[in-house]
């Protein structure tokens, strides 16, 4: 393709996108305000962590398909992927998405092509891009072409999905849907949609709003399971042999850049019309204080209300460095709360990103009352009892993800418990 690309925002989505366009003999350059993410891809060192990322980047620098700056330059597509945070009052923050849409507009030409990757509210890039678009002196949709098309891919498996995910794009108009259509078949192999820019939008968020609700419901059902002598694992597992039927999995909360936020733009939309969804984001939001409160009851049991907890798990999700939104450290605050003093760790985040956290499972395991599992990578799976049981002072863990092996830990004289289990009562 002889199109150039510039991408701005260069972050879990926007360095793997422009990896993906360059391995694909497109040149791209991409963007970030981030000076130090600038500096570390120039040196084809990675500032965030996704499987095989490493040897697509080195690859598409070596070509010479992939430059980087802090600032935009002419192409013949623009694609925006920035953050679309919540602010605190949990309505939707779009100056990021303002600020990179108006970053571009002095570099656009008559027809030059938009998209917004970006997950973002319903109505945005009506109005929020479209109004900085129309100061560049282009007539939108016959000079400049403008579209949304979301990502739909997890951290982790981004390469894979980017491929062979169906994608939604959705257009200001007909033929700036084609045009995007056209560019993305460089490398996706499933189907492409095409709809209008507001219904892709939409669909997006329905989507992580539908996982959000799905997960409350599990949440609900763990904290029920706990008072009638059930497993709640065990009881979704059975359910889900139903052909129609997928319950998710309960846990100390949700997070990640998607499923914790998106549904809050619904609820900001049109909050008399969302009210399981309110409920929902309520509901898990509340997960991390009752993780907390149910690590502090196993060890008020056995008078170790002054006790220290071992948190294993940053992450939002395993197997990532994604710390956005993670339940973890709202657990970490409630646990603090109550008395508790701890220490965190995981094996995933190279550097200290909380004041908790020691890069050393010895050392957060040391004279520790309990293990706190939070986020299910595989280090823990695979973790040997004894790998800490000698540097404990008592011998607790609380599982959270339904990843640890209890037979093994409760073997080593562990005793064991799980979120939504008071089936298996641990012999202490």
């Amino acid at each position: 393709m002889e199109k150039k690309i510039c991408i701005v925002g260069l972050g879990y989505i926007g360095l793997p996108t422009a990896v993906m366009f360059a391995n694909h003999n497109v040149r791209v350059h991409g963007v970030d305000v981030n000076e130090k993410a600038i500096s570390m891809i120039q040196q084809k060192q990675l500032h965030i962590e996704e499987n095989g990322l490493q040897e697509r980047l080195e690859n598409a620098i070596d070509q010479g398909l992939l430059t980087v700056s802090t600032e935009p330059v002419e192409a013949d597509v623009f694609i925006i992927a920035v953050p679309s945070p919540i602010n605190p009052d949990k309505t939707a923050n779009l100056e990021y998405v303002r600020k990179a849409t108006a970053s571009v507009v002095p570099y656009l030409q008559e027809g030059n092509l938009v998209i917004l990757e970006s997950t973002v509210p319903p109505k945005t890039v009506e109005d929020v891009m479209l109004p900085e678009i129309v100061k560049s002196g282009l007539i939108i949709g016959e000079q400049v072409y403008v579209s949304h098309s979301p990502e739909r891919v997890i951290p982790g498996r981004i390469f894979e999905e980017l491929v062979n995910n169906d994608r939604i794009v959705g257009g200001v108009n007909e033929i700036s849907a084609i045009k995007t259509k056209e560019l993305y078949e460089v490398f996706v192999k499933g189907e492409i949609h095409l709809t209008d820019a507001t219904t892709a939008e939409l669909v997006k968020v329905m989507e992580n709003t539908y996982r959000d609700v799905n997960i409350a419901f599990a949440n609900e059902l763990a904290k029920l399971a706990e008072k009638i002598d059930v497993n709640i694992w065990e009881a979704i597992k059975f359910a889900n042999f139903h052909p129609r039927v997928n319950i998710h999995s309960p846990g100390p909360g949700v997070g990640g850049h998607c499923i914790a936020v998106d549904p809050w733009f619904l609820v900001e939309l049109s909050p008399e019309h969302a009210e399981i969804i309110h409920k929902s984001r309520m509901t898990n939001d509340g997960m991390p204080a009752y993780t907390a409160k149910k690590a502090w009851s196993i060890l008020e049991a056995k008078g170790q209300t002054n006790a220290k907890v071992a948190v294993l798990g940053l992450a939002f999700k395993g197997n990532v460095d994604d710390m956005r939104e993670s339940p973890s450290t709202e657990v970490i605050h409630e646990l603090e709360a109550l008395g508790l003093h701890v220490v965190s760790y995981d094996p995933h985040i190279k550097e200290n990103q909380h004041p908790t956290q020691t890069q050393y499972l010895h050392e957060a395991a040391s004279e520790a009352d309990l293990l706190l599992v939070l986020t299910d990578h595989n280090e823990f799976k695979e973790m040997n009892p004894t790998s800490v049981m000698d540097v404990m002072h008592t011998k607790h863990i609380l599982d959270t993800k339904n990843c640890m092996n209890r037979e093994e830990w409760s073997k080593a004289g562990f005793a064991f418990y799980a979120l939504g289990d008071s089936k298996n009562k641990p012999m202490e």
